[in-house]
């Protein structure tokens, strides 16, 4: 019986270890990508606690995203989350937001402002309820006090960021790049954010279009090198993922927070290239795309695609948190754990599988 007792003890207390909570290492920035189906929701936990929450994924199918957002604020000790930003007002990154007020406490609220299309209208409108008078609208430049994480909105309705950051100058790639008509008028609205912490810097830009990154990126790369990215659109990357930024900010890991059957592999005939003479070929299979991006180490996905899922165009098994659609979904996180000298670790919700990274200087 004592053995017994023992044994339960132990393995309780390996469970506990290998479970990332506030409480283990509180001088770490926790980061938890949550599987909204392709909504793109990360939920950021700063050293103290404070806590940041980018977009809600989607409402309805018996609030699915909410419950998974709610869940993650639960594994990482949360009580209330300090710092929503929503980054546009498309039912894919707003969606989740009524019903995640109800079940945890929203102290301040983040977004780009009243600009939005006669479809999106009802989603702005209950935001504006939900915040109430705890609302921000953010413009680029601008920061949020988030504590010990430099948190810098690069890109949100209107011009870009003025002066370049993390090191950006000028951008030889700018000089072929080839150019895209602009996308649909609420992924040129889009509030993008960089955060650096100590050594290490990311980025995470949602739905933002192929031409407004261009207007990050050239002449100048205003985002400067990022350690960690998370790619836009899901990782639906036709009228997205630049080669011109994604050459100049050198990610050297991809995250993609993408659906079963949303983001990669996904086509999209609507992205239309303008002709330029001269301008360079480009890969365009997306995961390629990715991985063949000068200084990338790794890809991780939220999802195989199940669009594409031939395993040249999908990360390693053991960095995909999720490999089914519908009931056998076991909506499995992505975690990192990041340090001030800019190690971080990439953990799988799915299998423990984990890595560890230095940020380059």
């Amino acid at each position: 019986m004592k053995r017994a007792l023992a044994a339960m003890a132990l393995s309780v207390l390996a469970l506990s270890a290998s479970t990332p909570t506030l409480g283990q290492n509180p001088r770490d920035l926790e980061i938890y990508w949550i599987d909204v189906e392709g909504g793109a929701s990360t939920l950021f936990v700063a050293p103290d606690g404070e806590s940041l929450l980018f977009d809600t994924g989607f409402g309805g199918n018996g609030d699915r995203d909410a419950k998974r957002i709610y869940a993650a604020a639960q594994r990482a000790g949360l009580r209330q989350i300090d710092h929503l930003v929503i980054s546009h007002w498309h039912a894919d990154h707003e969606g989740g937001l009524e019903a995640l007020s109800k079940m945890i406490p929203i102290r301040r609220f983040y977004d780009h402002g009243d600009g939005v299309q006669p479809e999106d209208r009802q989603r702005l409108e209950n935001y504006k309820s939900v915040a109430g008078a705890n609302r921000t609208i953010l413009k680029a430049g601008d920061t949020i006090a988030f504590d010990g994480v430099r948190t810098r909105v690069v890109m949100s309705e209107g011009p870009a960021i003025a002066a370049p950051i993390n090191g950006g100058g000028p951008n030889p790639l700018c000089a072929n790049a080839v150019q895209m008509e602009p996308s649909a008028p609420e992924n040129l609205r889009m509030v993008g954010l960089s955060l650096t912490y100590g050594n290490f810097k990311m980025a995470t830009l949602g739905d933002l279009d192929w031409s407004r990154e261009l207007e990050l990126a050239c002449p100048v790369n205003k985002l400067g090198t990022v350690d960690l990215y998370t790619i836009n659109r899901h990782g639906t990357l036709a009228d997205s993922g630049s080669p011109a930024l994604l050459g100049a900010i050198r990610p050297q890991v991809i995250v993609v927070n993408n659906g079963p059957r949303k983001g990669l592999g996904q086509q999209d005939d609507r992205a239309k290239p303008i002709a330029a003479p001269g301008a360079a070929p480009y890969e365009r299979n997306s995961y390629l795309r990715m991985v063949k991006t000068p200084g990338v180490q790794d890809v991780w996905q939220i999802h195989l695609s199940l669009l594409d899922s031939d395993p040249a165009h999908n990360a390693a098994q053991d960095k995909i948190a999720n490999l089914e659609e519908g009931a056998a979904d076991q909506g499995n996180w992505i975690h990192a754990s990041v340090g001030r000298d800019g190690k971080f670790t990439i953990s799988n919700g799915r299998n423990g599988f984990s890595k560890t990274y230095t940020a380059r200087k």
